[in-house]
């Protein structure tokens, strides 16, 4: 067992909504040992999203690391005195790179070939026909400090574990109305709920009580363009026009959030708001594995079993079986 380390990497260099459920694995880590630094590797984009993790105390740009010579990228992780590095997301070039740094303990995934050649920590881990949510898979890597996986009750009473390191003022979120994001696509994360679901939810919520925001990234706007030319007049288009660090205080700032599993789900349920994940019976998609973990994190999802959408995401019944009254009757209970 891995006792009183000094300074552990933690390489997760995906998606958002994927590091935001690999957070609890620093969570875990502070709590058992406090006075450890922890340093965490990943990609450009994903970047603000640690800086709101403030139990965090450096970051490793894969990206810019990426650009640097086989020797300095050796260097750059030797320079940093890690006891450990645990390869949540499995990358060749860093786990090749860690062992050539001479870090001492090197824990991975033993489903990965080349971690045979470059871990000394390997956990039999293997994701896709799991029982177990996304946030335990992760921190079923931290057993060699003694570490267990944690219920997913115990994950949900950690609290809010994203802090906006700064606060961005928005007018158009100065009413006393409930302010409801609504997060239509997923960028191929996450089956998504249909563009005409949201509408009729949409028209489901009164003007006089609701101020609704429709996000998303400019290249979701760009697929979205009738959907986002007819919204009444209550509710604005937000797409492409929030930086990542501006969209997390701007969450923090609403009431809730619906989404698909993807990214600002995620970051919503860790900054404590409110959330309504729509999801699919279908595994590995399915709630059990990635539904949001967070204080006042819901989800959606029928009971039912998968006919024939498993491999047809475009028209997805499963999803679309949640009805728009079942989300505004949801939302009808944030305050």
């Amino acid at each position: 067992m891995i006792k009183s380390p000094e300074h552990i990497i933690i390489s997760r260099t995906d998606a958002i909504g994927d590091v935001v459920l690999t957070l609890p694995v620093a969570l875990a880590l502070r709590k058992n040992f406090p006075n450890c630094k922890i340093t965490w590797f990943g990609k450009t984009y994903t970047h603000d999203v640690i800086k709101a993790a403030p139990y965090i105390n450096g970051f490793i740009n894969f990206d810019e690391w990426m650009q640097l010579s086989d020797s300095d990228r050796v260097n750059q992780l030797k320079s940093l005195n890690a006891d450990a590095i645990v390869h949540v997301f499995p990358r060749k070039e860093i786990a090749k790179a860690a062992k050539q740094a001479g870090i001492k303990n090197r824990i991975g995934t033993s489903h990965r070939i080349f971690h045979w050649l470059s871990c000394n920590q390997l956990i039999n881990l293997g994701r896709k026909n799991s029982s177990l949510h996304e946030a335990q898979l992760n921190i079923k890597l931290l057993s060699p400090f003694g570490i267990d996986i944690p219920t997913v009750e115990e994950l949900k009473s950690f609290g809010a574990y994203l802090t906006p390191p700064s606060f961005f003022s928005f007018d158009v979120l100065n009413t006393e109305k409930v302010k409801v994001i609504l997060h239509p696509r997923s960028r191929g994360s996450g089956r998504e709920w249909g563009l005409q679901n949201f509408k009729k939810l949409i028209d489901l919520l009164p003007a006089d009580k609701y101020s609704v925001f429709v996000t998303g990234t400019k290249e979701e706007a760009a697929t979205m363009v009738e959907f986002l030319n007819e919204l009444p007049s209550h509710v604005v288009n937000m797409t492409g026009k929030l930086s990542l660090s501006e969209y997390i205080s701007f969450i923090q700032q609403c009431n809730g959030l619906v989404a698909a599993g993807t990214g600002p789900l995620h970051i919503a349920a860790a900054l404590g708001t409110t959330v309504l994940g729509l999801f699919p019976p279908i595994r590995p998609i399915h709630p059990g594995r990635w539904e949001p973990i967070g204080p006042k994190a819901n989800y959606l999802c029928v009971d039912k079993t998968c006919n024939n959408c498993k491999s047809n995401a475009a028209s997805c019944k499963c999803i679309s079986d949640i009805t728009p009254t079942m989300v505004f009757a949801s939302i009808q209970q944030w305050k």
